[in-house]
């Protein structure tokens, strides 16, 4: 929260949701082989690169909505890199391990999803995509509440 709201002149909640799951994340190839004060470095450290890696993807327009990449994809392999920094694993081991991981995840994401864009299947209409899928796939505002006056679909 403190990284967002300095770079950002104001505190953003995905920011600080993000960040705290980064620090998670990034904690959790090493939680077995560190100590509690490493353990909190590297999840500081991984709160602060996932701020970073989402303005990096807003400045390069890549549509990330939730931040799934910054938090899982960068932070993680900080967080697989943090072992051999913190942990007493190979170093280098442990660097080509936290690579190879998302790069397998990213090449066969790519083939699946340039095959289902191939025949049709990647994209809903662009109707159901303004109306929301909450609405056309389910029939109801995943965000609406009528008690508060609040209903899916308005500004």
């Amino acid at each position: 929260m403190v990284v967002g709201w300095v770079r950002a002149g104001k505190p953003d909640l995905g920011f600080t949701l993000n960040g705290a799951l980064a620090g998670l994340v990034a904690i959790t190839a090493g939680a077995d082989a560190v100590s509690n004060g490493e353990a909190l470095l590297i999840g500081a450290v991984g709160g602060v690169l996932v701020v970073i890696a989402m303005e990096a993807l807003a400045a390069f327009k890549i549509d990330d909505t939730v931040g799934a990449w910054p938090v899982h994809g960068f932070v993680g392999i900080w967080g697989g890199v943090a072992v051999g920094i913190f942990g007493g694993y190979a170093l280098m081991s442990q660097v080509i391990g936290s690579l190879a991981i998302p790069a397998w995840a990213f090449i066969t994401s790519f083939v699946l999803f340039s095959i289902l864009k191939a025949v049709g299947i990647l994209r809903v209409s662009p109707e159901d995509e303004e109306t929301g899928l909450d609405l056309t796939e389910h029939g109801t505002g995943a965000y609406s509440f009528p008690g508060l006056g609040v209903h899916a679909g308005d500004d």
